[in-house]
């Protein structure tokens, strides 16, 4: 429920204000009305303070998950296709929202909006819940005035890209359970086992073989240096944390990450099937190709290939066709490249992008198994690569041992 302020004639003429507690601007009306007021002036009473003060602390920082926004996105789309105001379908989807965190930006939206705000600039302030693209394409809709198909679309979108992080996220659960393992073994055999054998490799008077010699120092700067190894670790945790935040550092690590195996080919598949997903929904609902691809450099989420796309505008902005200017990019297959041109040339733009997402999407699900097939193995093999290490550094001084006893006997 909210809380609005109103200023009314009453029916002696005279001018009336105060605070009306009710579901909606609509409900505080005729509320108003049946005290025999005429409203002059109805506004929220500080609704996203409101909204604010409501939530808890623990409220304020949930997420959003996608499948909650994806119900959002779908019950949106529903009401404006049914001829529902947008401050109405706020209230409601406020008012229905088990969220708190969601419940709560519905509410600052819907003040925003009733403040005078654009749907989109109401949306953009919250990008914890909206995400840039969301954003973007709504303004997308509003601009072409086609906002329900457009949501109809971000429903697919958001649907697809969960699906994606969620078989990416999947396919990497064993590796990950893997690597923590290995890193757990190392650390205990540091710290542990090589600590016991030192004490008896300091009373043999042979020389200790190389893989021995690593593992003590390893194990003396582990304990001894511990609190320098961790500070630096976190030192360069957080070196890392700040250069990805600025544009260079985005640039490096995503051109980094497109050259690597296995993940590079996954990564740009994953990148042109997106923008091949986003481009045709733009160009379905009527917005200008500069207009898409400002929008697409903002929201790509990927820094090397939104420097891309900020080039191929520059020469679109010049008079060139589309085809060739992707065909002079870096990351855009001949493949893209080809469907770009046939669709240009047809005028089949927007399916023939949607024919370039179906495939790429299929790509990374292979892609995907192969990476996780891939991994197996390499893990596998640098555990017992590993294992078999410390088990020669700790054995091997014992067999020399037995060697010099033999010989001695």
């Amino acid at each position: 429920m909210g809380r609005y302020t109103y200023r009314a004639i009453d029916e002696s003429g005279r001018e009336a204000r105060g605070v009306v507690d009710a579901d909606t601007q609509d409900l505080a009306n005729d509320t108003l009305a049946s005290r025999g007021l005429t409203v002059t002036r109805l506004d929220v009473q500080g609704a996203a303070d409101v909204a604010a003060g409501r939530a808890s602390w623990a409220d304020r920082f949930r997420t959003v998950g996608s499948e909650e926004l994806i119900l959002f996105t779908k019950q949106f789309g529903t009401m404006l296709r049914a001829g529902i105001p947008v401050l109405r379908v706020f209230d409601i989807l406020q008012s229905q929202s088990e969220n708190p965190r969601l419940k709560q930006v519905g509410a600052t939206v819907a003040a925003d909006i009733r403040a005078g705000s654009t749907l989109f600039a109401a949306l953009s302030k919250h990008k914890g819940v909206f995400p840039p693209l969301y954003s973007s394409m709504v303004l997308a809709g509003e601009t072409s005035g086609a906002l329900p198909q457009v949501l109809q679309r971000l429903v697919y979108i958001v649907s697809h890209e969960h699906k994606v992080k969620s078989d990416v996220r999947a396919a990497l659960q064993y590796p990950a359970l893997v690597l923590i393992a290995l890193t757990a073994a190392f650390v205990a055999l540091i710290t542990l086992v090589i600590p016991r054998f030192a004490t008896v490799y300091e009373k043999m008077r042979i020389e200790l073989p190389l893989p021995t010699r690593i593992c003590l120092s390893l194990s003396a700067a582990v304990r001894e240096g511990w609190p320098w190894i961790l500070g630096g670790i976190a030192v360069l945790v957080g070196l890392v944390a700040w250069a990805v935040r600025t544009e260079g550092g985005r640039l490096l690590r995503d051109r980094l990450l497109m050259t690597f195996p296995l993940i590079g080919p996954l990564v740009v598949k994953a990148s042109l099937s997106r923008f091949s997903s986003i481009l045709s929904i733009l160009q379905a609902t009527g917005v200008g190709i500069l207009d898409s691809f400002e929008i697409l450099t903002g929201t790509i989420g990927n820094a090397a290939i939104a420097r891309e796309l900020a080039g191929i505008k520059t020469q679109l902005e010049q008079g060139h066709g589309l085809a060739r200017p992707f065909a002079s990019a870096r990351y855009f297959t001949p493949m893209f490249v080809n469907m770009v041109a046939i669709g240009e040339e047809s005028g089949n733009l927007d399916e023939m992008l949607r024919e370039v997402s179906s495939h790429y999407d299929a790509e990374v699900e292979f892609a995907t198994k192969r990476l996780t097939t891939a991994l197996g193995p390499i893990l596998t093999v640098l555990l017992a690569a590993m294992v078999g290490f410390f088990a020669l550094a700790v054995y091997l001084p014992m067999w020399d041992l037995a060697k010099i006893a033999t010989r001695g006997g």
